[in-house]
């Protein structure tokens, strides 16, 4: 995809220059009070937390509404663990980044890191190109230049989002980048097992560092999901209840001898009238 090639050949350049910096932006990161934001995730599914994740951290409510910015108000993905977040309607690719995902980081260097895909459908996926340069692996408690990462969530400290342009499947067959209704992120296990998407062309793939092995709130911590561009779901049209009028009792007839009865009846009280 474009913008996918145009990352791989300026991270190729840059790295072979930089000396002490990595080859992507220091900070492209949106704070959570930014007024693009227009939509926050309304729900969940799947969750599925990975191992070592305590209890107090199974919180996938918690990363519903808009971002928080602490170190608590968070649901842990878990070594390898994921979550679906959607909307009340759909996202939408504008100028510029589209959604930003806030991690809980409390630096700017201790940063977990989680692969991010959309769907337009709920079914069929679509991953963000991401690419790590870190080169050996961190502590429990170990640092991550952010200049040396890009694509993943969690590349900022909490309070700030990383942002995402959906541009990068603007071509993709199977997702429609104009009606973006689930995002899901999947913890990336920092031991250097997976790979990123760096081609094998240009010296690729890399093994993924951030902090491992961690305990509690374990992996990636989930904070908020915020959307630039939204579509709110239109509401089913109202349909006026069906209203059953009550069955209307006949009124019984009398035969028609009590009829002729009636009306002699009438007839004679007539004529005693007229004459009297």
């Amino acid at each position: 995809m474009k913008r996918s090639t145009t990352l791989v050949a300026t991270a190729a350049l840059l790295v072979s220059t930089a000396a002490v910096a990595g080859p992507f932006a220091p900070s492209t990161g949106i704070g959570k009070s930014d007024p693009a934001f227009v939509a926050w995730a309304t729900s969940y599914s799947n969750y599925l937390p990975g191992g070592s994740v305590d209890a107090e951290f199974r919180t996938p409510e918690k990363a519903l509404g808009p971002a928080v910015g602490d170190s608590f108000d968070i649901v842990s993905l878990g070594n390898a663990g994921s979550i679906t977040l959607s909307f009340s309607g759909t996202l939408f690719n504008g100028p510029g980044w589209d959604f930003a995902v806030f991690e809980n980081g409390f630096s700017d260097t201790f940063l977990e890191l989680a692969f991010v895909e959309v769907s337009s459908d709920g079914a069929n996926f679509f991953r963000f190109p991401a690419f790590s340069f870190t080169p050996s692996a961190v502590g429990a408690f170990g640092s991550l230049d952010p200049t040396n990462i890009d694509g993943f969530a969690g590349k900022y400290r909490q309070g700030f989002g990383t942002p995402f342009d959906l541009d990068v499947f603007k071509d993709a067959q199977g997702i429609d980048v104009n009606r973006i209704s689930h995002i899901r992120l999947v913890d990336v296990v920092g031991n250097g097992t997976e790979l990123d998407s760096f081609p094998a062309s240009f010296g690729g793939p890399h093994p993924i560092y951030d902090p491992y092995p961690t305990t509690g709130s374990t992996g990636f911590d989930l904070d908020a999901i915020g959307a630039r561009y939204f579509t709110a779901a239109t509401p089913p049209p109202v349909t006026p209840p069906i209203v059953t009028p009550p069955p209307v009792t006949p009124v019984p007839l009398p035969p028609a001898a009590g009829l002729f009865a009636i009306a002699g009846a009438i007839l004679a009280m007539r004529r005693r009238a007229m004459v009297s």
